[in-house]
């Protein structure tokens, strides 16, 4: 089984947030997210969403985040 459980945009959101993330720039449901020392990163959910597991996998491949951080 996944370490990953599913959880809504905005949480997963906030915790890329908490764990050094800025937002870059933002249009509608696609925000640009930057952190010094990594490329930049596109997040391309509503709030309301719900992220799965395999997206969340595959979002801290790119960003660093840890089931812990949610």
């Amino acid at each position: 089984m996944s370490q990953w459980s599913s959880a809504k945009a905005r949480r997963v959101i906030a915790a890329l947030l908490r764990i050094g993330w800025s937002i870059k720039r933002e249009s509608s449901s696609h925000r640009i997210l930057s952190r010094p020392g990594w490329p930049d990163v596109v997040f391309a959910f509503h709030d309301r969403d719900e992220v799965g597991p395999k997206m969340l996998a595959r979002i801290a491949k790119h960003t660093g985040l840890e089931p812990k951080d949610l």
